[in-house]
């Protein structure tokens, strides 16, 4: 009797790379940029989009960006029963979802410039089995 067996991780790109900017925007106007997260491996992922702790508020920036990164399980029941999930001037849909092997999903990231100043903003994607 002969057995094999192969050992694989998650594989992904994000495009563009971080940071996404919005640059300079008039009050009151909306802007929308599209994140695109690819699976280049041959298992689903499962994908969550989260707002970083506010010690680990560090690096990736929206007007800033996106990375992976473990969460607390609480918080990981609650925004996966969310389709969109808004921070700041930020609204990133969906902030959740699965990805077959070889596919993509298009990430909408809408700025909506209410108020006056800058919002920089820390995102992380994290990814299953990665």
């Amino acid at each position: 009797l002969m057995v094999s067996a192969r050992a694989v991780y998650s594989k992904y790109s994000i495009e563009p790379a971080s940071p996404m900017d919005f640059g300079a925007m008039i009050k009151g106007t909306k802007k929308t940029q599209v994140l695109i997260l690819e699976n280049k491996g041959v298992l689903n992922f499962k994908f969550l989009i989260h707002q970083a702790p506010p010690l680990q508020r560090r690096g990736m920036l929206l007007a800033g960006g996106v990375q992976g990164m473990a969460v607390r399980h609480q918080l990981v029941l609650a925004l996966f029963l969310q389709a969109q999930l808004t921070v700041g001037m930020f609204t990133v849909s969906p902030c959740s979802g699965s990805i077959s092997p070889w596919g993509n999903q298009k990430i909408t990231v809408e700025c909506n410039a209410e108020l006056e100043g800058k919002c920089e903003e820390q995102l992380y994607i994290e990814i299953s089995n990665r």
